[in-house]
C-alpha cells in the first residue's frame, strides 16, 4: 500500500453560497441533471448532514465504475468545508483501498470564489497510482464544479 494525496484548486463565478448549495448540499439532486453523461441518478440517506450517505450510479461513459457511496464525514456551513469518503464502489477494490476528499470553498468576491480540493488516497499494491490515475482524480473536481458553475450561470434562480 502507497499513500498519496493530491490537489486543485479552481475559481468559479458563482457566490459561494451558491456554489456550494449547488455542488455539496444538492449535488445528489443536481450532478445528474447538469452532467448526465456521467451521473445517471443519486440517492441521499440521511440528511446530507455529517454520517449521511450519497450514492451515486455512473452512466455508461464512465465504465469500467458504475457508482460510488460516499460517507459525509464533515460537512460545516460556516466555514463552506466538507470532508466525505468513498466507501464502496468508484475506486475502492480496483486501484485504491481508500480515497478521501476535503473540499473548501472560499469567497472572493460578491459572485466569485475558489475551490480547494484535496484528495487523499492509499493503493491496494505497493506502487504508487499511475500519473495518469491521479491527473483524473486531481481533474474530476475541476470539471464537475465548471459545470456546476456553468449551470449556476445559466440558471440565475436556481440555489439563490
Amino acid at each position: 500500500m502507497v499513500a498519496g494525496s493530491c490537489t486543485n484548486e479552481v475559481t468559479v463565478n458563482v457566490s459561494v453560497d451558491r456554489i456550494w448549495k449547488a455542488a455539496i448540499c444538492e449535488d445528489h439532486i443536481l450532478l445528474p441533471k447538469i452532467v448526465p453523461q456521467f451521473f445517471a441518478s443519486a440517492e441521499l440517506v440521511g440528511d446530507g448532514e455529517a454520517g449521511s450517505t450519497k450514492t451515486f450510479h455512473f452512466a455508461p461513459a464512465a465504465a469500467p465504475l458504475t457508482f460510488v457511496k460516499d460517507l459525509v464525514e464533515v460537512l460545516d456551513h460556516g466555514s463552506h468545508t466538507t470532508k466525505y469518503k468513498a466507501i464502496e464502489g468508484g475506486h475502492l477494490g480496483r486501484t485504491l483501498k481508500s480515497h478521501a476528499f476535503e473540499v473548501k470553498f472560499e469567497a472572493v468576491g460578491a459572485d466569485s470564489c475558489v475551490v480547494k480540493t484535496n484528495i487523499e488516497y492509499d493503493t491496494i499494491d505497493d506502487g504508487p497510482l499511475p500519473e495518469e490515475e491521479v491527473q483524473k482524480l486531481t481533474d474530476l473536481p475541476i470539471r464537475m464544479m465548471q459545470a456546476v458553475e456553468a449551470y449556476l450561470i445559466a440558471n440565475p434562480g436556481v440555489c439563490a
